[in-house]
Protein backbone atom coordinates (compact mmCIF):
# COMPACT_ATOMS: atom_id res chain seq x y z
CA UNK A 1 0.00 0.00 0.00
CA UNK A 2 0.72 3.72 -0.80
CA UNK A 3 -1.16 6.97 0.07
CA UNK A 4 -1.41 9.53 2.97
CA UNK A 5 -0.31 8.77 6.29
CA UNK A 6 -3.52 9.08 7.83
CA UNK A 7 -5.22 6.54 5.06
CA UNK A 8 -2.76 3.96 5.30
CA UNK A 9 -3.41 3.82 9.30
CA UNK A 10 -6.87 2.94 8.57
CA UNK A 11 -6.77 1.29 5.51
CA UNK A 12 -3.98 -1.01 7.08
CA UNK A 13 -5.92 -1.39 10.84
CA UNK A 14 -5.69 -4.89 12.22
CA UNK A 15 -2.95 -6.09 9.53
CA UNK A 16 0.97 -7.10 10.08
CA UNK A 17 3.24 -3.57 9.86
CA UNK A 18 4.09 -2.95 6.03
CA UNK A 19 7.80 -3.06 5.19
CA UNK A 20 8.44 0.74 4.18
CA UNK A 21 10.22 1.32 1.21
CA UNK A 22 12.00 4.23 0.12
CA UNK A 23 11.42 4.98 -3.13
CA UNK A 24 9.34 7.73 -4.66
CA UNK A 25 5.85 6.64 -5.16
CA UNK A 26 5.51 7.76 -8.80
CA UNK A 27 8.21 5.03 -9.52
CA UNK A 28 6.44 2.17 -7.64
CA UNK A 29 4.55 0.35 -10.60
CA UNK A 30 2.67 -3.52 -9.93
CA UNK A 31 3.41 -6.12 -12.04
CA UNK A 32 0.55 -8.53 -12.17
CA UNK A 33 0.23 -12.31 -13.48
CA UNK A 34 3.66 -13.76 -14.26
CA UNK A 35 6.21 -11.85 -12.20
CA UNK A 36 9.10 -14.77 -13.16
CA UNK A 37 8.43 -13.67 -16.87
CA UNK A 38 8.51 -9.78 -16.43
CA UNK A 39 11.71 -10.46 -14.53
CA UNK A 40 13.06 -12.58 -17.38
CA UNK A 41 12.14 -9.92 -20.12
CA UNK A 42 13.68 -7.23 -17.60
CA UNK A 43 16.49 -8.16 -15.41
CA UNK A 44 17.26 -4.78 -15.19
CA UNK A 45 14.24 -3.64 -13.17
CA UNK A 46 14.80 -3.54 -9.53
CA UNK A 47 12.25 -6.03 -7.82
CA UNK A 48 11.17 -3.77 -4.62
CA UNK A 49 8.38 -6.99 -3.06
CA UNK A 50 8.22 -10.14 -4.51
CA UNK A 51 4.60 -12.19 -4.08
CA UNK A 52 5.27 -14.41 -7.40
CA UNK A 53 1.86 -13.16 -9.49
CA UNK A 54 2.84 -9.75 -8.02
CA UNK A 55 6.04 -7.69 -7.84
CA UNK A 56 6.20 -4.33 -6.84
CA UNK A 57 9.26 -2.91 -9.00
CA UNK A 58 11.06 0.56 -8.98
CA UNK A 59 10.60 1.84 -12.67
CA UNK A 60 10.76 5.17 -14.03
CA UNK A 61 6.82 5.70 -15.36
CA UNK A 62 8.09 7.05 -19.14
CA UNK A 63 9.60 3.49 -18.98
CA UNK A 64 6.61 1.59 -17.65
CA UNK A 65 4.52 3.05 -20.97
CA UNK A 66 6.93 1.67 -22.87
CA UNK A 67 6.90 -1.83 -21.81
CA UNK A 68 4.57 -3.62 -24.24
CA UNK A 69 2.11 -6.66 -22.67
CA UNK A 70 3.81 -9.78 -23.89
CA UNK A 71 1.20 -11.58 -27.26
CA UNK A 72 -0.53 -14.87 -26.92
CA UNK A 73 3.22 -15.90 -28.75
CA UNK A 74 4.94 -15.68 -25.60
CA UNK A 75 4.58 -17.01 -21.95
CA UNK A 76 2.44 -16.34 -20.66
CA UNK A 77 1.23 -12.67 -19.93
CA UNK A 78 2.02 -9.99 -17.29
CA UNK A 79 0.60 -6.32 -16.80
CA UNK A 80 2.43 -3.27 -15.82
CA UNK A 81 0.45 -0.76 -13.60
CA UNK A 82 1.19 2.50 -11.55
CA UNK A 83 0.95 1.04 -7.48
CA UNK A 84 -2.97 2.40 -6.70
CA UNK A 85 -2.77 4.91 -3.10
CA UNK A 86 -4.30 3.30 -0.35
CA UNK A 87 -5.29 -0.39 -2.19
CA UNK A 88 -4.15 -3.42 -0.56
CA UNK A 89 -2.84 -5.33 -3.89
CA UNK A 90 -2.20 -8.37 -2.42
CA UNK A 91 -3.12 -10.15 1.06
CA UNK A 92 -2.44 -13.72 2.43
CA UNK A 93 -4.94 -14.90 5.23
CA UNK A 94 -3.83 -18.55 6.87
CA UNK A 95 -6.65 -21.39 7.28
CA UNK A 96 -8.87 -21.83 9.66
CA UNK A 97 -8.33 -24.85 12.12
CA UNK A 98 -11.72 -25.91 12.44
CA UNK A 99 -11.49 -29.92 11.80
CA UNK A 100 -12.78 -31.46 8.61
CA UNK A 101 -15.87 -33.16 10.20
CA UNK A 102 -17.29 -29.60 11.41
CA UNK A 103 -16.53 -28.36 7.61
CA UNK A 104 -18.20 -31.29 6.49
CA UNK A 105 -21.49 -30.61 8.62
CA UNK A 106 -21.15 -27.43 7.75
CA UNK A 107 -22.62 -27.35 3.69
CA UNK A 108 -22.52 -31.12 2.53
CA UNK A 109 -23.23 -30.33 -0.48
CA UNK A 110 -19.60 -28.89 -0.51
CA UNK A 111 -18.56 -31.95 1.13
CA UNK A 112 -20.20 -34.18 -1.39
CA UNK A 113 -18.47 -32.96 -4.47
CA UNK A 114 -17.51 -35.93 -6.53
CA UNK A 115 -13.57 -36.57 -6.84
CA UNK A 116 -13.90 -39.47 -9.20
CA UNK A 117 -16.68 -37.51 -11.48
CA UNK A 118 -14.25 -34.51 -11.57
CA UNK A 119 -11.18 -36.57 -12.65
CA UNK A 120 -13.50 -38.54 -15.15
CA UNK A 121 -14.23 -34.90 -16.66
CA UNK A 122 -10.83 -33.62 -17.07
CA UNK A 123 -9.58 -36.89 -18.18
CA UNK A 124 -12.22 -36.75 -20.73
CA UNK A 125 -10.77 -32.98 -22.10
CA UNK A 126 -7.29 -33.56 -21.20
CA UNK A 127 -7.72 -36.57 -23.84
CA UNK A 128 -8.53 -34.28 -26.77
CA UNK A 129 -5.22 -33.49 -28.77
CA UNK A 130 -6.17 -29.57 -28.33
CA UNK A 131 -9.14 -27.59 -27.47
CA UNK A 132 -7.62 -24.49 -29.35
CA UNK A 133 -10.52 -22.47 -29.32
CA UNK A 134 -10.88 -22.73 -33.70
CA UNK A 135 -10.42 -26.20 -33.62
CA UNK A 136 -12.79 -29.30 -34.48
CA UNK A 137 -11.49 -30.71 -31.09
CA UNK A 138 -13.46 -27.49 -29.41
CA UNK A 139 -16.47 -28.30 -30.38
CA UNK A 140 -16.18 -31.69 -29.78
CA UNK A 141 -15.30 -30.88 -26.48
CA UNK A 142 -18.16 -28.13 -26.70
CA UNK A 143 -20.98 -30.46 -27.46
CA UNK A 144 -19.90 -33.28 -24.91
CA UNK A 145 -19.89 -30.50 -22.40
CA UNK A 146 -23.25 -29.52 -23.85
CA UNK A 147 -24.75 -33.45 -23.34
CA UNK A 148 -23.25 -33.31 -20.07
CA UNK A 149 -24.93 -30.55 -18.55
CA UNK A 150 -28.46 -31.41 -20.66
CA UNK A 151 -28.55 -34.73 -19.09
CA UNK A 152 -28.34 -32.60 -15.50
CA UNK A 153 -31.42 -31.18 -16.62
CA UNK A 154 -30.23 -27.32 -17.21
CA UNK A 155 -30.89 -25.83 -20.29
CA UNK A 156 -28.56 -25.28 -22.60
CA UNK A 157 -27.45 -22.87 -25.67
CA UNK A 158 -24.66 -22.15 -27.82
CA UNK A 159 -23.26 -18.63 -28.89
CA UNK A 160 -20.94 -17.81 -31.66
CA UNK A 161 -17.89 -15.49 -31.04
CA UNK A 162 -16.03 -14.27 -33.96
CA UNK A 163 -12.64 -14.50 -33.17
CA UNK A 164 -9.65 -13.59 -35.88
CA UNK A 165 -11.42 -14.11 -39.34
CA UNK A 166 -13.15 -17.16 -38.08
CA UNK A 167 -15.42 -18.41 -34.89
CA UNK A 168 -15.94 -20.21 -31.93
CA UNK A 169 -19.07 -20.68 -29.36
CA UNK A 170 -19.78 -20.34 -25.73
CA UNK A 171 -21.68 -22.58 -24.18
CA UNK A 172 -24.52 -21.23 -21.77
CA UNK A 173 -26.34 -23.82 -19.40
CA UNK A 174 -29.07 -22.27 -17.01
CA UNK A 175 -31.29 -23.51 -13.75
CA UNK A 176 -33.71 -21.42 -13.20
CA UNK A 177 -34.34 -20.01 -9.74
CA UNK A 178 -37.52 -21.25 -7.51
CA UNK A 179 -38.99 -17.83 -6.39
CA UNK A 180 -36.01 -15.42 -5.49
CA UNK A 181 -35.03 -11.91 -6.66
CA UNK A 182 -35.18 -12.54 -10.29
CA UNK A 183 -31.12 -12.22 -10.15
CA UNK A 184 -28.35 -15.08 -11.17
CA UNK A 185 -25.60 -16.09 -10.08
CA UNK A 186 -23.28 -17.27 -13.01
CA UNK A 187 -20.05 -19.98 -12.64
CA UNK A 188 -17.52 -19.62 -16.11
CA UNK A 189 -14.71 -21.07 -16.92
CA UNK A 190 -13.02 -21.03 -20.45
CA UNK A 191 -12.99 -24.41 -22.16
CA UNK A 192 -10.36 -24.10 -24.84
CA UNK A 193 -6.44 -24.60 -24.23
CA UNK A 194 -3.25 -23.01 -26.57
CA UNK A 195 0.49 -24.05 -27.14
CA UNK A 196 2.00 -20.81 -27.57
CA UNK A 197 5.24 -22.66 -28.12
CA UNK A 198 4.34 -24.25 -30.95
CA UNK A 199 1.21 -23.16 -32.82
CA UNK A 200 -2.44 -23.94 -32.68
CA UNK A 201 -1.58 -26.81 -34.62
CA UNK A 202 0.39 -28.05 -31.59
CA UNK A 203 -0.39 -30.54 -28.69
CA UNK A 204 -2.45 -28.48 -26.07
CA UNK A 205 -3.89 -31.06 -23.52
CA UNK A 206 -4.27 -28.03 -21.18
CA UNK A 207 -5.11 -30.33 -18.21
CA UNK A 208 -4.65 -27.40 -15.90
CA UNK A 209 -5.48 -24.05 -18.06
CA UNK A 210 -8.50 -24.84 -18.35
CA UNK A 211 -9.47 -28.28 -18.23
CA UNK A 212 -9.52 -27.93 -14.20
CA UNK A 213 -11.84 -25.17 -14.55
CA UNK A 214 -13.93 -26.55 -17.15
CA UNK A 215 -14.41 -29.70 -15.07
CA UNK A 216 -14.82 -27.70 -12.26
CA UNK A 217 -18.14 -26.22 -13.75
CA UNK A 218 -19.19 -29.49 -14.43
CA UNK A 219 -18.76 -30.80 -10.74
CA UNK A 220 -20.75 -27.45 -9.84
CA UNK A 221 -23.79 -28.64 -12.41
CA UNK A 222 -23.79 -32.02 -10.22
CA UNK A 223 -23.63 -30.77 -6.64
CA UNK A 224 -26.25 -28.33 -7.15
CA UNK A 225 -28.30 -30.03 -9.67
CA UNK A 226 -31.06 -30.41 -7.32
CA UNK A 227 -30.47 -27.45 -4.88
CA UNK A 228 -33.67 -25.53 -4.28
CA UNK A 229 -31.92 -21.87 -5.41
CA UNK A 230 -34.02 -18.89 -4.91
CA UNK A 231 -31.95 -17.32 -8.25
CA UNK A 232 -31.24 -18.56 -11.11
CA UNK A 233 -27.89 -20.58 -11.43
CA UNK A 234 -26.52 -19.98 -14.95
CA UNK A 235 -23.24 -22.04 -15.99
CA UNK A 236 -20.73 -20.63 -18.88
CA UNK A 237 -17.92 -22.26 -20.72
CA UNK A 238 -16.21 -19.18 -23.21
CA UNK A 239 -14.10 -19.83 -26.11
CA UNK A 240 -11.70 -17.96 -27.57
CA UNK A 241 -10.16 -16.94 -23.48
CA UNK A 242 -6.36 -17.84 -24.61
CA UNK A 243 -6.99 -15.30 -28.06
CA UNK A 244 -7.95 -11.81 -25.71
CA UNK A 245 -10.79 -13.23 -23.73
CA UNK A 246 -13.16 -13.20 -26.94
CA UNK A 247 -15.65 -15.13 -25.19
CA UNK A 248 -16.23 -13.77 -22.14
CA UNK A 249 -16.38 -10.13 -23.67
CA UNK A 250 -18.80 -11.14 -26.47
CA UNK A 251 -20.97 -12.87 -23.50
CA UNK A 252 -20.57 -9.72 -21.30
CA UNK A 253 -21.80 -6.97 -24.54
CA UNK A 254 -24.78 -9.15 -25.60
CA UNK A 255 -26.05 -7.98 -21.95
CA UNK A 256 -28.33 -5.20 -21.95
CA UNK A 257 -28.01 -3.61 -19.03
CA UNK A 258 -31.26 -4.58 -17.31
CA UNK A 259 -29.47 -8.27 -17.83
CA UNK A 260 -26.46 -6.89 -16.00
CA UNK A 261 -27.89 -5.56 -13.34
CA UNK A 262 -29.63 -9.27 -12.63
CA UNK A 263 -26.47 -10.63 -11.98
CA UNK A 264 -25.56 -11.02 -8.19
CA UNK A 265 -22.70 -12.46 -8.96
CA UNK A 266 -19.85 -14.27 -10.99
CA UNK A 267 -16.98 -16.97 -9.68
CA UNK A 268 -14.66 -17.58 -12.63
CA UNK A 269 -12.41 -21.25 -12.62
CA UNK A 270 -8.91 -20.49 -14.26
CA UNK A 271 -6.35 -22.95 -13.36
CA UNK A 272 -7.47 -24.76 -9.92
CA UNK A 273 -5.17 -28.00 -9.99
CA UNK A 274 -1.55 -27.24 -10.05
CA UNK A 275 -0.01 -27.25 -6.28
CA UNK A 276 2.12 -24.92 -6.72
CA UNK A 277 3.14 -23.87 -2.86
CA UNK A 278 4.16 -26.23 0.40
CA UNK A 279 0.45 -25.64 1.67
CA UNK A 280 -3.02 -25.73 -0.47
CA UNK A 281 -3.77 -21.95 -1.57
CA UNK A 282 -6.56 -20.32 -3.62
CA UNK A 283 -5.98 -16.73 -4.92
CA UNK A 284 -9.41 -14.57 -5.10
CA UNK A 285 -8.92 -11.90 -7.43
CA UNK A 286 -11.28 -9.40 -7.42
CA UNK A 287 -12.31 -5.68 -7.39
CA UNK A 288 -13.92 -3.10 -5.19
CA UNK A 289 -17.32 -4.16 -7.39
CA UNK A 290 -16.65 -7.64 -6.25
CA UNK A 291 -15.17 -6.88 -2.94
CA UNK A 292 -18.59 -8.47 -0.91
CA UNK A 293 -18.30 -11.58 -3.17
CA UNK A 294 -14.79 -12.26 -2.08
CA UNK A 295 -15.02 -12.42 1.39
CA UNK A 296 -18.32 -14.33 0.94
CA UNK A 297 -15.99 -17.02 -0.29
CA UNK A 298 -12.75 -16.01 2.26
CA UNK A 299 -15.24 -17.10 4.86
CA UNK A 300 -16.62 -20.18 2.62
CA UNK A 301 -12.75 -21.02 2.39
CA UNK A 302 -12.15 -21.01 5.78
CA UNK A 303 -15.63 -22.67 7.03
CA UNK A 304 -15.23 -25.52 4.94
CA UNK A 305 -11.54 -26.25 3.60
CA UNK A 306 -8.19 -26.31 5.05
CA UNK A 307 -7.23 -23.72 1.95
CA UNK A 308 -4.72 -20.88 2.72
CA UNK A 309 -6.41 -17.89 0.97
CA UNK A 310 -4.79 -15.11 -0.82
CA UNK A 311 -6.65 -12.22 -2.05
CA UNK A 312 -5.86 -8.94 -4.63
CA UNK A 313 -8.23 -6.35 -6.06
CA UNK A 314 -5.82 -5.76 -9.46
CA UNK A 315 -7.85 -7.99 -11.67
CA UNK A 316 -6.00 -9.15 -14.70
CA UNK A 317 -6.05 -11.18 -18.04
CA UNK A 318 -8.94 -13.98 -16.81
CA UNK A 319 -12.86 -14.50 -18.10
CA UNK A 320 -13.77 -12.29 -14.68
CA UNK A 321 -12.79 -9.14 -16.50
CA UNK A 322 -14.96 -7.93 -18.64
CA UNK A 323 -17.83 -8.33 -15.72
CA UNK A 324 -16.12 -6.08 -13.80
CA UNK A 325 -15.46 -3.38 -16.88
CA UNK A 326 -19.18 -3.39 -16.69
CA UNK A 327 -19.47 -3.12 -13.10
CA UNK A 328 -20.81 -6.84 -12.34
CA UNK A 329 -19.26 -8.51 -9.36
CA UNK A 330 -16.90 -11.09 -10.34
CA UNK A 331 -14.09 -13.20 -9.05
CA UNK A 332 -11.55 -15.63 -10.54
CA UNK A 333 -10.65 -18.73 -8.10
CA UNK A 334 -7.42 -19.78 -9.42
CA UNK A 335 -4.79 -21.86 -7.35
CA UNK A 336 -2.12 -20.00 -5.23
CA UNK A 337 1.08 -18.38 -7.14
CA UNK A 338 -0.56 -19.75 -10.93
CA UNK A 339 3.06 -17.75 -12.18
CA UNK A 340 4.91 -20.61 -11.07
CA UNK A 341 3.02 -22.94 -12.93
CA UNK A 342 5.25 -23.23 -16.49
CA UNK A 343 3.39 -25.77 -18.00
CA UNK A 344 0.94 -23.72 -19.17
CA UNK A 345 0.19 -23.46 -22.79
CA UNK A 346 2.25 -26.13 -23.55
CA UNK A 347 2.32 -29.49 -24.14
CA UNK A 348 3.55 -30.47 -20.90
CA UNK A 349 0.29 -29.48 -19.15
CA UNK A 350 -0.86 -33.03 -18.62
CA UNK A 351 -2.67 -34.89 -15.89
CA UNK A 352 0.15 -36.37 -14.47
CA UNK A 353 0.84 -32.76 -12.98
CA UNK A 354 -3.09 -32.55 -11.78
CA UNK A 355 -3.53 -31.92 -8.14
CA UNK A 356 -7.26 -33.10 -7.41
CA UNK A 357 -7.25 -32.48 -3.59
CA UNK A 358 -6.47 -28.74 -4.77
CA UNK A 359 -8.78 -28.71 -7.31
CA UNK A 360 -11.79 -30.30 -4.48
CA UNK A 361 -10.38 -27.73 -1.85
CA UNK A 362 -11.70 -25.37 -4.40
CA UNK A 363 -14.83 -26.79 -5.52
CA UNK A 364 -15.90 -26.84 -1.99
CA UNK A 365 -15.18 -23.75 -1.18
CA UNK A 366 -16.94 -22.30 -4.26
CA UNK A 367 -19.84 -24.54 -3.84
CA UNK A 368 -20.31 -23.32 -0.21
CA UNK A 369 -20.43 -19.95 -1.35
CA UNK A 370 -22.47 -20.89 -4.21
CA UNK A 371 -25.35 -22.44 -1.99
CA UNK A 372 -25.50 -18.95 -0.03
CA UNK A 373 -25.73 -17.33 -3.09
CA UNK A 374 -28.05 -19.01 -4.65
CA UNK A 375 -30.26 -18.16 -1.10
CA UNK A 376 -33.47 -20.91 -0.20
CA UNK A 377 -36.71 -21.09 -1.96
Amino acid sequence: MTGAPAQLERTAAGRTPAERIGVPAARLHVVIQNGRQFQQAHPEVPVLLDRGRYLVVDLDPAEAGRIVEPSERHLPCFGVRPLPANTVVFEQRPPAPAPAETRAVAEPRAAAVSRDAFAADLRTLAALRTRHSTSPEFRTALDWAEGVLSGLGFATRTQTVALHGGSTQNLIAERPGRGGDGRAVLVTAHLDSINVRDGAAAPAPGADDNGSGAAGVLAVARALRDHPGARDLRLVLFGGEEQGLFGSRHYVAELDQAARERIHAVVNMDMIACRNTPAPTVLLEGAAASQAALEELAAAAQAHTSLTVQTSLMPFNSDHVPFLDAGIPAVLTIEGADGANDRIHTAADTLEHVDHDLALEILRMNVAYLVQALGQA
